[in-house]
Order: structure tokens, then sequence, then C-alpha cells
């Protein structure tokens, strides 16, 4: 069963994610910022990551650098799903190393496919 690592600090999209991606057979794990998504990432080894950009603490997009500069993470594919629309912030997630990016709101069949393609 792949793992998707879910992080985000607002439960009810962490939810709705999970609710679009356990009933296709994916196991989904949660981190509410970026230090706790490090230390899931590293200790659980996501097949994918799930990556919000706005969140206390350490963003997204820094998480992301960390993550992809980690030996243990570094290989994890992370798409970033986020309600910042501006080409900017997808050119910098890119930049940053993230493999996709989603805006909010999304539909549950946009999110599937687009988890289908990296997990």
């Amino acid at each position: 069963m792949p793992k998707v690592l879910i992080v985000d600090d607002i439960r009810s999209d962490v939810q709705l994610m999970a609710d679009a991606l356990r009933p296709a057979g994916y196991e989904c794990i949660r981190a509410s910022n970026g230090l706790e998504a490090m230390e899931r990432a590293r200790t659980e080894h996501p097949d994918l990551i799930l990556l919000d950009i706005v969140m206390p603490g350490q963003d997204g997009f820094a998480t992301c650098r960390q993550l992809k500069r980690d030996d243990h993470t570094k290989d994890i594919p992370v798409v970033i799903v986020s309600s910042k629309k501006g080409d900017s912030d997808r050119f910098w997630g890119q930049k940053q190393g993230a493999s996709d990016y989603l805006t909010k709101p999304f539909s549950p069949t946009d999110l599937l496919s687009l988890v289908k393609k990296y997990a």
C-alpha cells in the first residue's frame, strides 16, 4: 500500500485529502508543520509528500528545500498543495525541488490523478 504524507496545519484540508486517497488504497499519515514533516518523512519513508506552503513555523518552501537536501528524503516526490495561485509561487516551489503543484480548492479526482502520477 503506497504511503502518502499529508502536511497541512488545517485539519479539514488533511481530512479532505485523506478521504480522497484512502478509498483508492493509499495509507495517509499527517504532519501539521514543516518540522514535524521532516521527522515523519525520515521515520515513515512515504512514497509521496503533499505539502502546504502557509504553515506556522517553517513554511512549505523551506520544508521542501530541506527535504530535498536530506539524503534520507531527497528522493521522495513532493507535490505542493496550496491556495497560493501565483505563477511566482509555482516557480518558487519548483525551484525548491517540488515535483508538481496543485492549487486549492481542488477536486478529489484531480488530487487522485496527481498522486497516482508520483506514488
